[in-house]
């Protein structure tokens, strides 16, 4: 499976389920991961580790998969609604894995507008997926972290909040965490678990692609409220 096959899975589901198609994230991350493992196990890398005596572990092949597949789908959701505001959203790998002299002058621009500096250490791009920016300006307005479940990512997400808000250059970029949040840490408002107070109090907020029930807050979300929420902040 490619992230094209995923995608145009998505569009399947919106032609189902119409504007709640990202609601159903999970139902379609499951059933992305049959297809893949399928295709995984009858792939030549399974084929060649197999004739070498090992045996091929496809949930590794899946996790590997899966975080840019959730990363894919946000951007591909929002992609046009961001355009729409005047705004660009590109994903973080692209500073991270694209040699400086091989980015677009705009994109050197976004870039040293998003870099932190470590001092002595230098300066470091923060762990996010997407960074939404005005290519007019090339100012960083939000940046993304998109996992599956709260424990994979949190408190780094957290962490690098707080860096940037410590920084001069950085410090009006907000911060979200999305996630369809199987696990179920952010839905619950009272008593809060650990992964919702550290969204409440550590990040700028969190967008749920979920089918349950949100008790809603100012930092907790549907993921329906972002693009709302984000024409606000730049208004």
């Amino acid at each position: 499976m490619k992230i094209n096959d995923l995608l145009k899975m998505y569009e399947k589901y919106q032609e189902r389920y119409g504007a709640n198609a990202y609601k159903q994230i999970s139902k379609l991350l499951a059933e992305a991961k049959t297809i893949h493992i399928e295709d995984f196990l009858n792939s030549s890398k399974a084929k060649k580790i197999i004739e070498q005596g090992r045996r091929p572990d496809p949930e590794q092949s899946w996790k590997g998969f899966k975080g840019n597949a959730l990363e894919s789908l946000v951007l591909h959701i929002i992609n046009d609604e961001i355009d729409k505001l005047g705004l660009k959203i590109v994903k973080g790998k692209k500073f991270e894995r694209t040699k400086p002299e091989n980015l677009s002058t705009e994109l050197k621009h976004v870039k040293k507008n998003l870099s932190i500096d470590f001092g002595q250490f230098g300066f470091h791009i923060p762990d996010v997926d997407l960074v939404i920016y005005d290519p007019q300006t090339y100012r960083v307005i939000a940046v993304l972290s998109s996992k599956v479940t709260l424990r994979e990512r949190i408190a780094q997400t957290a962490y690098w909040n707080i860096k940037m808000k410590n920084y001069e250059l950085t410090n009006h970029i907000k911060v979200y965490f999305i996630s369809p949040d199987e696990d179920g840490t952010l839905t619950i408002k009272n008593p809060p678990k650990k992964g919702r107070a550290i969204v409440e109090t550590d990040t700028d907020g969190s967008y749920l692609l979920t089918e349950s029930i949100v008790e809603e807050s100012d930092k907790v979300k549907n993921f329906d409220k972002f693009i709302n929420d984000l024409k606000n902040l730049i208004s």
